[in-house]
């Protein structure tokens, strides 16, 4: 008696414990099953991600109509007064506001992700040798080129 053979397919994902003498019989017939049922182009493969995202969309609008029927309802002054950040509002919604506000954060967006750029660099570095040593120098110059401009021009100073 021969003991149980584990062996694992190169195109599927599937175990078998079978006897010796059948466990080449039973690797054959599975892998031909598994690489000639689907073509690895096709849209088989995206079945799971598909219903991941409709079980994530039933689960979220389910919770928020459930939430919404047996929710509290109690509409009381306080809760329909206008307020921000939890202190009352004073004056019209409609006033402009500076434009500092969003061009500092325009500019903290900007910085950012130009910082994100760097970490690439930080991973292959080596690989990369001179050749991407002296890119990423003309890159941090044009960042500190920008970063300049910005100064000269005022863009961080913050005037009430």
């Amino acid at each position: 008696m021969s003991f149980p053979t584990l062996r694992f397919g190169m195109s599927s994902l599937c175990l078998i414990f079978a006897p010796k003498p059948f466990s080449g019989l039973y690797m054959k017939y599975l892998l031909q099953v598994s690489t000639s049922a689907h073509d690895p182009n096709s849209s088989y493969w995206y079945f799971p991600i598909g219903l991941q995202l409709i079980f994530a969309l039933i689960l979220v609008g389910g919770i928020m109509i459930v939430t919404h029927l047996l929710g509290p309802k109690r509409k009381t002054a306080d809760k329909l007064a206008n307020f921000e950040s939890g202190i009352e509002s004073v004056g019209n919604a409609r006033q402009p506001m500076a434009i500092k506000y969003f061009l500092v954060a325009i500019l903290f967006v900007l910085f950012d992700v130009e910082v994100i750029f760097f970490y690439p660099y930080a991973i292959n570095f080596k690989h990369l040798g001179w050749n991407g040593f002296y890119a990423v120098l003309m890159f941090v110059g044009f960042f500190i080129a920008g970063f300049t401009y910005i100064i000269k021009k005022g863009a961080l100073k913050w005037e009430d």
